[in-house]
């Protein structure tokens, strides 16, 4: 009777492992593998100088024109500033604005920008020179990221830089 019992559970034991290892096998398929570009983004100027600016003059602006100088799409899954000041609003080849992206953390949209093989897309970097109140003055320098599917360059970073007075 023992060894009955013992057969019948190692053959429970041998129909739940088999099927543990065909689940796993079935739920590691493509469906589930990261699909990566062999593209990357590229921008004619990763960074600008905005000069000595008053912070009682309001927002500055500067667009960056950034292009797929691939042949497969580039996905963007994540645009965001590393600091509050700054936000960055996304046109596609169509017109479409997407933003506006902030600090992580702050109520940013979530980023789906496709960009196809030799489109080019701008990324527009709006800097608040009051942002930081009268102890904001001085040398500012922030950049916009935006992260890819890319294998060649998964993040692209955008930077600027100013004087900032009062």
């Amino acid at each position: 009777m023992k060894n009955t019992q013992l057969l019948l559970w190692g053959f429970v034991l041998l129909v739940v492992v088999a099927g543990l290892i065909f689940v796993a096998d079935k739920t590691d398929g493509s469906a589930s593998q990261t699909a990566y570009s062999a593209s990357a983004l590229s921008a004619l100027t990763e960074a600008f100088d905005f000069g000595t600016i008053n912070m009682r003059d309001g927002t500055v602006a500067h667009s960056f024109p950034v292009t797929n100088i691939g042949r497969e799409p580039v996905s963007v899954s994540a645009v965001y500033t590393s600091c509050m000041c700054t936000v960055a609003v996304v046109t596609d080849n169509a017109g479409t604005k997407s933003g506006p992206y902030g600090m992580p953390g702050h109520a940013s949209p979530r980023a789906e920008i496709l960009i196809g093989g030799g489109e080019t897309i701008s990324v527009e970097a709006i800097f608040d020179p009051a942002a930081h109140g009268p102890s904001g003055v001085g040398l500012a320098e922030r950049s916009i990221y935006l992260e890819t599917d890319s294998v060649e360059n998964p993040v692209v970073e955008l930077k600027f830089r100013a004087v900032v007075t009062r």
